[in-house]
Protein backbone atom coordinates (compact mmCIF):
# COMPACT_ATOMS: atom_id res chain seq x y z
CA UNK A 1 0.00 0.00 0.00
CA UNK A 2 1.42 3.45 -0.68
CA UNK A 3 1.79 5.88 1.55
CA UNK A 4 2.45 9.26 1.78
CA UNK A 5 2.55 12.63 3.79
CA UNK A 6 1.84 16.19 2.82
CA UNK A 7 3.29 18.93 4.82
CA UNK A 8 1.73 22.09 4.27
CA UNK A 9 2.69 25.16 5.10
CA UNK A 10 1.55 28.89 4.27
CA UNK A 11 5.22 29.10 2.94
CA UNK A 12 7.87 31.67 2.58
CA UNK A 13 10.19 33.77 -0.36
CA UNK A 14 13.07 33.58 1.88
CA UNK A 15 15.06 30.85 1.03
CA UNK A 16 17.01 31.17 4.19
CA UNK A 17 14.31 30.61 6.61
CA UNK A 18 12.77 28.00 4.68
CA UNK A 19 15.72 25.75 5.13
CA UNK A 20 16.14 26.23 8.71
CA UNK A 21 12.46 25.93 9.42
CA UNK A 22 10.06 24.07 7.08
CA UNK A 23 12.39 21.96 5.54
CA UNK A 24 13.79 21.27 8.70
CA UNK A 25 10.57 19.79 9.90
CA UNK A 26 9.89 18.24 6.64
CA UNK A 27 13.08 16.11 7.29
CA UNK A 28 12.40 15.67 10.73
CA UNK A 29 9.21 13.42 9.17
CA UNK A 30 10.84 11.85 6.15
CA UNK A 31 13.74 10.62 9.00
CA UNK A 32 10.67 9.50 11.30
CA UNK A 33 8.39 7.91 8.67
CA UNK A 34 11.13 6.41 6.43
CA UNK A 35 8.67 4.11 4.75
CA UNK A 36 6.17 7.39 3.30
CA UNK A 37 6.41 9.68 0.86
CA UNK A 38 6.50 12.81 2.24
CA UNK A 39 5.31 15.77 -0.28
CA UNK A 40 5.30 19.54 0.18
CA UNK A 41 2.53 22.25 -0.17
CA UNK A 42 2.14 26.03 0.14
CA UNK A 43 -1.39 27.28 0.48
CA UNK A 44 -0.23 31.22 -0.39
CA UNK A 45 -0.06 31.69 -4.20
CA UNK A 46 1.48 34.73 -4.33
CA UNK A 47 4.39 32.70 -2.33
CA UNK A 48 4.09 30.08 -5.25
CA UNK A 49 4.03 32.48 -7.87
CA UNK A 50 7.01 34.28 -6.82
CA UNK A 51 9.54 31.44 -6.28
CA UNK A 52 7.90 30.09 -9.68
CA UNK A 53 8.81 32.99 -11.99
CA UNK A 54 11.93 34.24 -9.33
CA UNK A 55 13.53 30.83 -8.38
CA UNK A 56 12.09 28.22 -11.15
CA UNK A 57 11.20 26.62 -7.91
CA UNK A 58 7.93 25.04 -8.52
CA UNK A 59 5.94 24.20 -5.47
CA UNK A 60 1.87 22.96 -5.59
CA UNK A 61 -1.03 24.14 -3.92
CA UNK A 62 -2.90 21.58 -1.22
CA UNK A 63 -5.14 20.59 -4.13
CA UNK A 64 -2.30 20.06 -6.84
CA UNK A 65 -1.02 18.22 -4.59
CA UNK A 66 -3.39 16.00 -3.54
CA UNK A 67 -4.46 15.43 -7.27
CA UNK A 68 -0.85 14.03 -8.13
CA UNK A 69 -1.10 11.93 -5.12
CA UNK A 70 -4.07 10.43 -6.19
CA UNK A 71 -3.21 10.10 -9.96
CA UNK A 72 0.18 7.82 -9.08
CA UNK A 73 -1.71 5.61 -6.83
CA UNK A 74 -1.44 6.26 -3.29
CA UNK A 75 -3.73 4.98 -0.83
CA UNK A 76 -3.13 6.66 2.07
CA UNK A 77 -2.40 10.05 2.91
CA UNK A 78 -2.07 12.21 6.13
CA UNK A 79 -1.69 16.26 5.90
CA UNK A 80 0.05 17.74 8.89
CA UNK A 81 -0.38 21.59 8.95
CA UNK A 82 2.25 23.61 9.99
CA UNK A 83 0.28 26.35 10.94
CA UNK A 84 0.39 28.09 14.39
CA UNK A 85 -3.59 28.35 14.73
CA UNK A 86 -6.91 26.83 13.38
CA UNK A 87 -7.53 29.95 11.47
CA UNK A 88 -9.07 30.62 7.77
CA UNK A 89 -6.18 28.70 6.35
CA UNK A 90 -6.26 25.50 8.44
CA UNK A 91 -10.00 25.51 7.56
CA UNK A 92 -9.87 25.72 3.98
CA UNK A 93 -7.14 23.01 4.11
CA UNK A 94 -9.27 20.73 6.74
CA UNK A 95 -12.57 21.24 4.20
CA UNK A 96 -10.12 20.12 1.26
CA UNK A 97 -9.14 17.15 3.00
CA UNK A 98 -13.02 16.58 3.67
CA UNK A 99 -13.93 16.88 0.49
CA UNK A 100 -10.90 14.72 -0.81
CA UNK A 101 -13.03 11.81 1.62
CA UNK A 102 -15.96 12.20 0.43
CA UNK A 103 -15.21 11.43 -3.11
CA UNK A 104 -13.29 8.53 -1.73
CA UNK A 105 -10.43 9.24 -3.45
CA UNK A 106 -8.24 7.33 -1.14
CA UNK A 107 -8.48 4.35 1.33
CA UNK A 108 -7.22 6.52 4.28
CA UNK A 109 -7.06 10.49 4.11
CA UNK A 110 -6.65 12.37 7.71
CA UNK A 111 -5.59 15.57 8.38
CA UNK A 112 -3.66 16.60 12.04
CA UNK A 113 -3.81 20.10 13.95
CA UNK A 114 -1.73 23.35 14.27
CA UNK A 115 0.96 24.14 16.86
CA UNK A 116 -1.80 25.31 19.28
CA UNK A 117 -5.18 23.48 19.19
CA UNK A 118 -5.54 21.49 22.12
CA UNK A 119 -5.14 23.42 25.63
CA UNK A 120 -2.06 20.89 26.20
CA UNK A 121 -0.69 22.59 23.11
CA UNK A 122 -0.01 25.57 25.55
CA UNK A 123 2.06 24.20 27.74
CA UNK A 124 4.41 22.98 24.82
CA UNK A 125 4.41 26.38 23.12
CA UNK A 126 5.48 27.73 26.63
CA UNK A 127 8.49 25.23 27.01
CA UNK A 128 9.35 26.48 23.10
CA UNK A 129 8.88 30.26 24.79
CA UNK A 130 10.83 29.57 27.76
CA UNK A 131 14.36 29.06 25.93
CA UNK A 132 14.06 32.46 24.11
CA UNK A 133 13.20 34.36 26.97
CA UNK A 134 15.75 32.64 28.90
CA UNK A 135 18.25 35.58 30.05
CA UNK A 136 16.36 38.71 28.59
CA UNK A 137 15.02 41.21 30.16
CA UNK A 138 11.54 41.76 28.54
CA UNK A 139 10.48 40.08 24.86
CA UNK A 140 7.88 40.64 22.67
CA UNK A 141 6.19 38.15 20.46
CA UNK A 142 4.87 39.53 17.18
CA UNK A 143 2.18 36.96 15.44
CA UNK A 144 0.55 37.45 12.53
CA UNK A 145 -2.93 37.23 13.53
CA UNK A 146 -6.45 37.15 12.01
CA UNK A 147 -10.06 38.08 11.85
CA UNK A 148 -11.03 34.74 12.47
CA UNK A 149 -12.24 33.73 15.84
CA UNK A 150 -9.34 31.45 16.68
CA UNK A 151 -7.11 35.25 16.82
CA UNK A 152 -8.66 34.10 20.55
CA UNK A 153 -5.69 31.77 20.86
CA UNK A 154 -2.80 34.50 20.78
CA UNK A 155 -4.83 35.94 24.13
CA UNK A 156 -4.97 32.39 25.57
CA UNK A 157 -1.31 32.15 25.00
CA UNK A 158 -0.44 35.43 26.77
CA UNK A 159 -2.79 34.94 29.76
CA UNK A 160 -0.94 31.49 30.69
CA UNK A 161 2.24 32.76 30.13
CA UNK A 162 1.48 35.42 32.96
CA UNK A 163 -0.10 32.68 35.09
CA UNK A 164 3.49 30.64 34.56
CA UNK A 165 5.11 33.58 35.88
CA UNK A 166 6.24 35.02 32.73
CA UNK A 167 5.32 39.04 33.58
CA UNK A 168 7.69 40.14 30.95
CA UNK A 169 6.69 38.33 27.76
CA UNK A 170 4.32 40.11 25.56
CA UNK A 171 2.68 38.90 22.21
CA UNK A 172 0.76 41.01 19.99
CA UNK A 173 -0.12 40.70 16.39
CA UNK A 174 -0.21 42.43 12.92
CA UNK A 175 -3.45 41.52 12.20
CA UNK A 176 -5.97 41.50 15.27
CA UNK A 177 -5.57 41.79 18.91
CA UNK A 178 -3.65 42.03 20.75
CA UNK A 179 -2.17 45.36 18.50
CA UNK A 180 1.58 46.75 18.66
CA UNK A 181 -0.95 49.67 20.60
CA UNK A 182 -1.94 47.08 23.11
CA UNK A 183 1.90 45.68 23.92
CA UNK A 184 3.17 49.17 24.09
CA UNK A 185 0.32 49.78 26.86
CA UNK A 186 1.70 46.98 29.35
CA UNK A 187 5.26 48.04 28.61
CA UNK A 188 4.39 51.56 29.86
CA UNK A 189 2.59 50.00 32.71
CA UNK A 190 5.48 47.89 33.54
CA UNK A 191 7.64 50.29 33.20
CA UNK A 192 9.94 48.20 31.03
CA UNK A 193 12.86 50.41 29.17
CA UNK A 194 14.78 47.96 26.90
CA UNK A 195 12.79 44.36 24.99
CA UNK A 196 13.47 41.84 22.54
CA UNK A 197 11.90 41.61 19.29
CA UNK A 198 10.99 38.40 18.28
CA UNK A 199 8.68 36.76 15.79
CA UNK A 200 5.78 34.49 16.88
CA UNK A 201 6.00 32.88 13.66
CA UNK A 202 6.80 29.68 12.09
CA UNK A 203 9.34 31.42 9.80
CA UNK A 204 11.41 34.76 10.07
CA UNK A 205 9.57 36.12 6.57
CA UNK A 206 8.45 39.02 5.02
CA UNK A 207 6.73 40.29 8.33
CA UNK A 208 9.51 39.49 11.04
CA UNK A 209 11.82 41.18 8.28
CA UNK A 210 9.94 44.69 7.45
CA UNK A 211 6.63 44.87 9.80
CA UNK A 212 8.53 43.79 12.74
CA UNK A 213 12.09 45.43 12.43
CA UNK A 214 11.78 47.35 8.95
CA UNK A 215 12.97 50.90 9.06
CA UNK A 216 9.60 52.67 9.09
CA UNK A 217 6.12 51.78 10.42
CA UNK A 218 7.95 48.61 12.23
CA UNK A 219 7.34 47.86 15.27
CA UNK A 220 11.25 48.23 16.28
CA UNK A 221 10.59 51.98 14.92
CA UNK A 222 7.27 52.71 16.91
CA UNK A 223 8.71 51.06 19.93
CA UNK A 224 12.20 53.14 19.43
CA UNK A 225 10.47 56.26 19.47
CA UNK A 226 8.44 55.88 22.48
CA UNK A 227 12.51 55.56 24.36
CA UNK A 228 12.64 51.74 24.62
CA UNK A 229 15.57 49.95 23.52
CA UNK A 230 15.24 47.10 21.42
CA UNK A 231 16.57 44.00 20.42
CA UNK A 232 16.25 42.13 17.53
CA UNK A 233 16.12 37.97 17.61
CA UNK A 234 15.50 37.21 13.90
CA UNK A 235 14.25 33.37 13.90
CA UNK A 236 11.15 32.00 13.15
CA UNK A 237 10.14 29.46 15.59
CA UNK A 238 10.52 26.49 13.28
CA UNK A 239 14.25 26.95 13.78
CA UNK A 240 13.80 25.40 17.07
CA UNK A 241 13.65 21.33 17.76
CA UNK A 242 10.95 21.52 20.66
CA UNK A 243 8.78 23.40 18.36
CA UNK A 244 9.16 21.40 15.32
CA UNK A 245 8.64 18.23 17.78
CA UNK A 246 4.85 19.84 18.46
CA UNK A 247 3.92 18.92 14.53
CA UNK A 248 5.79 15.18 14.79
CA UNK A 249 3.30 15.07 17.59
CA UNK A 250 0.56 16.48 16.21
CA UNK A 251 1.22 13.79 12.86
CA UNK A 252 1.83 10.59 15.05
CA UNK A 253 -1.61 10.89 17.06
CA UNK A 254 -3.87 10.77 13.19
CA UNK A 255 -0.92 8.08 12.16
Amino acid sequence: MKKAILVVSFGTTYADTRKLTIEAVEKKIKDEYMDYEVRRAFTSKVVIKILKNRDGIFVDTPGEALEKLYEEGYEVVYVQPLHLIPGSEYNALKELTEEFKRKSLFKEIKIGTPAIYKRKDYESIIEVVKDIVEGKKAVVFMGHGSYHYSNACYSELQTSLWDKGYKNVFIGTVEGYPSIENVLNWIKENNIKEVTLAPFMLVAGDHAQKDMCGEEDSWKSILEKQGIKVDIYLHGLGELEKFQKIYLEHLKEII
